[in-house]
């Protein structure tokens, strides 16, 4: 309830905020609140009045379609949208392309150990040449490298990792069900792994947690920094040595 009073509020503040002609309107000689009136809002919406006026006090869930609506009507910029969307309990759409390779390319070259960067699919965009060395192989997305036979061979304690990465991968494709490159994924998971798909169907998920692993008998600290914007984006770090 308290988020729910946070959005009210911050809707409240940004309508006071906004006089009539702001938006195109006329405004009377007398008006008794400052910035727009909520019915004012609620037409510039297309929303109903008493569905905004609830959205203001705190008391209803709404959709991110009227979220939208009510941040074009309050003339809200890409902060302040992100910020409402937040709020509500939603993921914000980004509102520009970012080029991650470009980004997290310094912290991936920069990095001592194996370091390679992903996007929220998993797919490889920055690699440097610890992490193409430890693991000799190509594979253009962590969990198909994680899940690859030859990869298994040199992990005695290869599941907990594997597993580790899956469920994370798992949590964005039930967050991102119709997107080509992840249902792409999804097939040349089953039908490379298919001894692994019990762990598609138990429909377990979970953010990444800093393991312990050993390759090739030596011990490595697995890490996942996720600098910027994009919670699903982030650098894998490994450090010699385990914790």
């Amino acid at each position: 309830m308290a988020v729910k009073q946070e959005l009210g509020l911050f809707l409240r503040a940004h309508r006071e905020r906004l006089a009539p002609a702001d938006v195109g309107l006329v405004g009377g000689a007398r008006r008794r609140t400052p910035g727009l009136r909520r019915e004012e809002v609620a037409a510039l919406s297309g929303v109903g009045l008493a569905w905004y006026t609830w959205l203001e006090q705190g008391r209803v869930d709404t959709s991110r379609q009227v979220l939208d609506a009510v941040a074009r009507a309050l003339r809200l910029d890409a902060d302040a949208h992100r910020h409402v969307l937040a709020l509500a309990g939603l993921r914000a759409v980004a509102d520009e392309v970012v080029d991650l390779a470009a980004v997290l390319r310094p912290v991936v070259d920069g990095w001592p150990g194996p370091a390679v960067a992903v996007d929220r699919r998993l797919d490889v965009v920055a690699a440097n040449r610890a992490h193409r060395d430890l693991w000799r192989l190509s594979e253009r997305n962590l969990v198909l490298l994680l899940t690859d036979p030859a990869v298994r061979d040199r992990m005695p304690e290869w599941e907990p990792l594997a597993q580790n990465v899956f469920r994370r991968f798992r949590g964005h494709a039930d967050r991102c069900p119709e997107d080509p490159r992840t249902r792409e994924l999804l097939a040349e998971f089953a039908a490379r792994r298919p001894e692994l798909a019990c762990w598609w169907e138990c429909r377990s998920v979970q953010e990444f947690r800093t393991t312990t692993a050993c390759v090739d008998d030596r011990p490595w600290t697995f890490s996942l920094l996720r600098p910027g914007e994009d919670p699903e984006a982030g650098v894998l770090l490994l450090s010699a040595g385990g914790r």
